[in-house]
């Protein structure tokens, strides 16, 4: 579920920034662009995730 919901949420806020981001300059969305940035985001996060040890509190 935690892929999931990282993925929906990288693909939710990846096109919306550059929705904007593409307003503000003046040309057009590119949703192909926006979401291949969401998955390369997502895969980075999931390998941080891993690399990254437990801490036993």
């Amino acid at each position: 579920m935690r892929f999931f919901w990282t993925l929906f949420w990288a693909l939710l806020l990846s096109n919306m920034m550059n929705y904007v981001i593409a307003n503000m300059q003046g040309i057009d969305y590119n949703f192909q662009l926006a979401t291949i940035v969401a998955v390369i985001f997502s895969v980075a996060i999931f390998v941080i995730g891993s690399i990254i040890p437990d801490k036993a509190a």
